[in-house]
């Protein structure tokens, strides 16, 4: 159940949008923990710029929600992005950089792809059994991933025709957001390294396009599902109201 929260905090170009509280409920990143998120009212339409500034602030997308942890006593997600002039990628990056150029790459709007869910079930099944999209399903699939706005994309890896991966992709006035990637189970176990190459894939992106980041969504000290995230450098992160480059100390209080 959501609450009211007083928007009087809120960056003065949005205080007339509302914002609402949930109450605590377990962290679905860090399990000992409770969590409380930030969600704006429901019932506002997203709009491009206004979500952009929102992005700015540390707010994600999932479906038509944009949220952002608001827990009193923990400070562990951080929002983090790349400034793609300045990316600098390692040997292995670079390697598999190479390794997809083979790949033909296709950007599609977000709306629902029998083709795509087939892959996602797949993912999902065999990759994130023990997480809270299994078992995964229609309904939850197009809630999540498909939404009718111009700002947001389905981007499609193929090799011959076939399906590897996509990435869903927001387009926003000042970088790409990267909201989700999915891939074949079977190329875990070869060189290609298909989410890697997906976010090299949009920061290649937004340097073509003049954009200036490529946002990552939350990174989480010591969790080992957020650790490529350091990979992809140089990093920022924010905190407070300032982006800052390096990496962020945070705090997870029990």
């Amino acid at each position: 159940m959501l609450r009211p929260l007083n928007n009087s905090s809120t960056h003065s170009s949005l205080q007339d949008l509302r914002f609402f509280l949930t109450k605590p409920h377990d962290c679905s990143y860090l399990g000992s923990h409770e969590a409380t998120t930030l969600f704006m009212d429901p019932h506002t339409p997203v709009d491009h710029d206004m979500y952009s500034a929102l992005t700015l602030m540390g707010f994600r997308r999932s479906g038509t929600h944009l949220y952002r942890p608001h827990c009193q006593e923990c400070n562990a997600c951080v929002s983090v992005r790349v400034p793609v002039d300045d990316f600098e990628p390692d040997r292995s990056l670079k390697r598999t950089e190479r390794n997809n150029q083979d790949l033909d790459v296709i950007e599609r709007p977000a709306v629902f792809d029998e083709e795509h869910y087939a892959l996602y079930e797949r993912y999902i099944s065999t990759r994130h059994s023990d997480g809270e999209m299994y078992p995964p399903a229609i309904e939850q699939y197009r809630a999540f991933l498909n939404i009718a706005h111009d700002f947001s994309r389905l981007i499609e890896f193929r090799l011959k025709g076939k399906l590897l991966a996509v990435a869903a992709v927001d387009f926003l006035t000042h970088g790409l957001s990267a909201i989700y990637t999915f891939f074949d189970p079977d190329e875990a176990f070869r060189p290609r390294s298909l989410g890697s190459w997906a976010v090299i894939w949009q920061i290649r992106r937004a340097q073509s396009l003049g954009l200036k980041h490529v946002y990552l969504g939350y990174w989480i000290h010591k969790s080992q599902k957020m650790d490529y995230k350091q990979r992809f450098k140089p990093l920022e992160y924010l905190q407070g109201h300032r982006w800052h480059r390096g990496i962020p100390i945070t705090q997870a209080h029990h």
